[in-house]
C-alpha cells in the first residue's frame, strides 16, 4: 500500500531529498531528456558527466556533440564546443555547418561525388556547390536518428548504431555502424567507431566538433596555440580536392610542428592557404601502424583550457572556421569567421581516387574499428 504524505513540510523536504538523490546519481553518470522527433523518430539528448565535473551532451540525431562545458583555470564551466540548444538548429536547412556531427559514409571530400570500386563506378549526390561531395551527399549520417543505447559502467558512455542500407546516397553495401561515446574521470571523452558490411564499399567516418576553448561566442580561435603531429599535409587544388601529392609541412605556413597561434600566419600570401581561404588541410598524423597516437594539441592563453587530440587514424583535418559568417546562431551566439576551428580525425579526403593514399575499402570478411580521444585539462 502506497504511503501517503498529508503534512505539507514533509512532503517538500521528501522532495528535496529525493532531488539531493538525484544530484548524486548524476553527478557522475548519464541523464536522458526527451528532444523531439524526426522522420517519426523520438530524438533524445544524453548528457555524460564524470567526477571531474566535465558535461558532454550527444544528441542521437546525427550523433552530434551539441556541448562540452568544462572548467577554466579558475573552474569557471563554459561551452567550448558550439552547438545548438534545440533540435530545430540541426534540423534546419540553415546548418550547414556539420556542427558536432558524426559524419559518412565518406567523412570529407568525394572528387565530383564519383569513385570506381570492383570495376564499378558509383557516383554520390555532388552536395558541394554541385562540383564534389562533402560529408556523404545530400544526407549523410549527420542527418539520420540513430538507435541509442546508454550505460554508466564502468564510466558514461552512450552507443549510438545505424544500419546504412545498400545504395544509400548512392554507396554500396549494407553498413552496421557503431559509435560509442565514453567519458572517464580523467577528462577523457572517447569515441570507438566500428562497422561492418556485406558488400565491399568505402567508408570514413570522424566527428566533426567546432573548439573554441576559450568558450562559445568568446571571439575568434586565432590567438589559440596549436600543435600538429604532422611532418606531412596532402595539398589540394582550387576545388579544395587533394591532388594526390603528399608535401612536407617544412618551410609553409602549415607547418605546426611547434606550438604556433592559429592566427600568426593564416593570412600568409601563400597559394595553399588561398585556395582554402585559411586552413583546411589535410595533414598526416606521424605514427606506426593502427596505434592510438598523439595528432594535435591545443591551448587558450586567457582561460587556460587544453584540448590534445589522440587517434588511430592516419590523418587529421585542421579547419579554421573559414567559411563561417555569423549567418547561423546558437549556444554563445552567433557562428561568426573563424570563431571555432575543427580538428577532424579521418583517412584522406577522396582517398578512393588516389591509389597512394591509406585505403578507405572496407570488405564483408573485415571489421572497421578506429578511436579518437579528445584529452581535456587545465595549465
Amino acid at each position: 500500500m502506497n504511503r501517503i504524505i498529508s503534512n505539507a513540510s514533509a512532503a517538500a523536504a521528501l522532495l528535496v531529498s529525493a532531488a539531493a538523490v538525484f544530484e548524486a546519481q548524476s553527478a557522475s553518470g548519464i541523464q536522458k531528456r526527451s528532444w523531439g522527433n524526426f522522420d517519426g523518430k523520438p530524438v533524445y539528448l544524453y548528457t555524460l558527466r564524470n567526477a571531474a565535473g566535465l558535461e558532454v551532451a550527444i544528441t542521437n540525431y546525427g550523433g552530434a556533440i551539441t556541448s562540452i562545458k568544462a572548467p577554466d583555470r579558475d573552474k569557471k564551466l563554459e561551452d567550448i564546443v558550439l552547438g545548438f540548444d534545440s533540435l530545430d538548429g540541426y534540423t534546419s536547412k540553415a546548418n550547414t555547418g556539420y556542427f558536432g556531427a558524426l559524419v559518412g559514409r565518406y567523412a570529407n571530400r568525394l572528387a565530383h561525388g564519383a569513385f570506381t570500386l570492383d570495376g564499378k563506378q558509383y557516383q554520390i549526390p555532388k552536395n558541394e556547390n554541385g562540383v564534389n561531395t562533402l560529408h556523404g551527399g545530400d544526407r549523410g549520417f549527420d542527418k539520420r536518428v540513430w538507435d541509442a543505447q546508454e550505460a554508466n559502467s564502468p564510466r558514461p558512455s552512450l552507443q549510438l548504431h545505424y544500419l546504412s542500407p545498400d545504395g544509400e546516397q548512392g554507396f554500396p553495401g549494407n553498413l552496421n555502424v557503431t559509435v560509442e561515446y565514453s567519458l572517464d574521470d580523467k577528462n577523457n571523452l572517447r569515441l570507438d567507431y566500428t562497422a561492418v558490411t556485406d558488400k565491399d564499399t568505402v567508408l570514413n567516418l570522424t566527428n566533426h566538433s567546432y573548439w573554441n576553448l576559450a568558450g562559445a561566442g568568446n571571439g575568434t580561435i586565432l590567438d589559440h596555440k596549436l600543435t600538429l603531429n604532422a611532418d606531412r599535409f596532402t595539398p589540394i587544388d582550387g576545388t579544395l580536392i587533394p591532388t594526390g601529392a603528399i608535401q612536407s609541412v617544412s618551410g609553409t605556413p602549415l607547418d605546426f610542428r611547434k606550438a604556433t597561434p592559429v592566427g600568426a600566419r593564416i593570412d600568409d600570401s601563400f597559394e595553399q592557404l588561398t585556395l582554402a581561404k585559411g586552413y583546411d588541410h589535410n595533414f598526416v598524423v606521424n605514427k606506426a601502424g593502427h596505434s592510438l597516437a598523439f595528432a594535435a594539441k591545443v591551448e587558450e592563453p586567457k582561460s587556460g583550457r587544453v584540448l590534445e587530440v589522440l587517434t588511430t587514424q592516419p590523418g587529421i583535418q585542421f579547419y579554421s572556421g573559414n567559411f563561417l559568417n555569423g549567418k547561423t546562431a546558437g549556444i554563445g551566439g552567433p557562428f561568426n569567421y573563424r570563431s571555432a576551428l575543427a580538428l577532424e580525425t579521418q583517412h584522406f579526403p577522396d582517398s578512393p581516387n588516389h591509389p597512394n593514399f591509406p585505403s578507405t575499402v572496407l570488405h564483408p570478411n573485415q571489421t572497421f574499428r578506429e578511436t579518437t580521444v579528445f584529452r581535456i585539462s587545465v595549465e
